[in-house]
């Protein structure tokens, strides 16, 4: 597995850990709908939230969240409206990033709520 392959997937666990900690309800993970991929689906207090969890070894190039770019909005929006139609759900949704800082020096997550809007 390539590297930045592994590394996605420690920001990932790293990402469901502190959800569950939070009192969140982990769904699903690695959801797709076509050319999209949700990493988390969670429901917490009454709502969906659908997570993009973004994990870098370095902020030189910018911090993770940056990374979340339009099209990817757009893709995440439609595979979330597509899950909540295959299963009939009728709760709000909400669309967060966690970013993952992680190297052999550090190891920072921030947790973005509502990081983009519908449209």
């Amino acid at each position: 597995m390539a590297q930045h392959n592994e590394l996605g997937k420690i920001g990932e666990k790293l990402a469901l850990e502190y959800l569950i900690s939070k009192g969140y309800e982990i769904i699903c993970t690695n959801y797709f709908y076509q050319k999209a991929e949700i990493d988390i689906i969670a429901k917490h207090q009454n709502m969906m939230i659908c997570v993009e969890v973004k994990t870098r070894n370095s902020d030189f190039f910018g911090d993770p969240q940056d990374f979340v770019t339009p099209s990817k909005i757009k893709l995440l929006v439609k595979a979330m409206d597509a899950y909540i139609i295959e299963n009939e759900l009728d709760l709000e949704s909400r669309f967060d990033i966690i970013a993952v800082l992680k190297n052999k020096y550090k190891e920072e997550l921030t947790h973005y709520e509502n990081a983009f809007y519908h449209f």
